[in-house]
Formats: structure tokens, C-alpha cells, sequence
């Protein structure tokens, strides 16, 4: 009896060992996954910033001031000018 009672204090340690490891592993993964999704949400919100910049860096009026002034170019004239119709695609023009 003694034996059995050993036996069964043996496998209730390990269990509690092994509920106490996995508990643990489990509260490890919950804050890696709460790391990873602030990190996530900081990547939208620069991906954001990006989108931002970009649009502004590209508007049409800018990109006319850049060749105007440091690329001294300018709009041709009438004259210069020739139009460029497209291939039609399945029979009707774009």
C-alpha cells in the first residue's frame, strides 16, 4: 500500500510539475503574441505615413515645380505637340 501511495504522489508531482510548465509556455506565447501585434499596428500606422509622404511627393503641381525650376524644362508648344491614338483591343478603341 505504502508502494502505491508513492507511486501515485510521484505521478501527482509530475503532473503538477508539468501543468506549472505548461501554463508557463502558455502565458510565453500570449506575450509574444501581444509583442507581435503592437508591432504590427507601429507597422500600419508607418505604412500609413508612408502612403502619406509619397502622395505628397507626388503631386502633380510638385513634380510641375521640380521640372520647371531645377530641370528648366517647359511645355512644348502647339506646334510640337502630336497625339498617339492606341491599338484597339477586341474591336473597340480605349
Amino acid at each position: 500500500m505504502a508502494r502505491l501511495n508513492l507511486v501515485l504522489l510521484a505521478i501527482l508531482v509530475g503532473c503538477a510539475v508539468s501543468l506549472v510548465a505548461s501554463r508557463h509556455q502558455a502565458r510565453k506565447l500570449f506575450v509574444d503574441l501581444e509583442r507581435e501585434q503592437s508591432r504590427s499596428r507601429a507597422y500600419e500606422v508607418e505604412f500609413g505615413q508612408l502612403q502619406l509622404e509619397q502622395s505628397t511627393w507626388s503631386m502633380p503641381a510638385r513634380v510641375e515645380k521640380i521640372a520647371r525650376e531645377q530641370l528648366h524644362m517647359q511645355v512644348p508648344g502647339a506646334g510640337r505637340v502630336e497625339i498617339v491614338a492606341l491599338p484597339t483591343t477586341g474591336g473597340e478603341p480605349r
